[in-house]
């Protein structure tokens, strides 16, 4: 029998839904079995950011550069933590801070058109250079008091 879900839950708890092995790569991690009448409840307890879509809603994930209706979402079980992730996800690895408006690939696209980087344009240089001499990619994201740049890597 399968447990309620009794207040908020912890990421670092399992639910209670039996799981099946999913295949990762070279790994094998859990994957929740959740019933279709059950997947508002775990999406809301979940979903990390303000306003939790609708199941009905289409979204795009980022890594797999694809549409999907939030109710195809699935939950891991990784490194004892529940992830919640696209349906794409033992293709491209998109959890659920990949997920964008369904629209967002074509504003992206049509922002972008058109425009070219000149590296020979020395304001688009000196930005380059700034960040690279602010960014140190042995850094362990500790609070450096001596970076003073406010240039923040883009990931």
């Amino acid at each position: 029998m399968i447990q309620p879900i009794d207040g908020p839950m912890s990421h670092e708890e399992r639910l209670p839904f039996p799981t099946k092995p999913l295949k990762i790569g070279n790994d094998v991690v859990e994957e929740y079995i959740i019933p279709d009448d059950r997947k508002q409840e775990v999406l809301e307890q979940l979903y990390i950011f303000e306003g939790v879509p609708s199941l009905d809603e289409e979204l795009y994930d980022l890594h797999e550069g694809k549409k999907f209706l939030v109710r195809d979402f699935r939950v891991t079980w990784e490194d004892g933590q529940n992830w919640l992730v696209s349906p794409y996800y033992p293709n491209s690895g998109g959890t659920v801070i990949d997920w964008m408006p369904a629209d967002w690939d074509d504003e992206n696209d049509e922002m972008c058109e058109g425009e070219e980087v000149d590296e020979d344009d020395e304001d688009w240089q000196e930005k380059m250079d700034d960040f690279d001499s602010a960014w140190d990619p042995d850094d362990e994201g500790g609070d450096d008091e001596d970076d003073a740049s406010g240039i923040d890597p883009p990931f």
